[in-house]
């Protein structure tokens, strides 16, 4: 019997709102630490995502976690799933 792929196959990450000031949008930056591949240092990299904030829910400063979904706009592939910390 051959499996059924399965549909929720997406993409989860957790990063901190950088900017709220669109309407139903949020940016999120995704820190990471990896190893220089010559060097062998801790090296720290960031990634900024556009997601979809459809409540305004999220404001700067915020641990949000957010999911890959269809493209939204010509920036936007992300949507805001839930705030895991809000900012002091």
């Amino acid at each position: 019997m051959s499996e059924m792929p399965q549909r929720n196959r997406r993409k989860l990450r957790v990063g901190i709102v950088v900017s709220d000031a669109m309407e139903k949008s949020i940016i999120v930056r995704i820190d990471r630490k990896m190893k220089h591949a010559l060097y062998k240092k801790p090296v720290k990299s960031s990634t900024r995502l556009h997601a979809h904030d459809e409540k305004n829910d999220a404001n700067v400063g915020d641990r949000v976690r957010v999911m890959e979904t269809r493209p939204l706009s010509k920036t936007k592939r992300w949507r805001l799933v839930d705030v895991v910390e809000r900012a002091k």
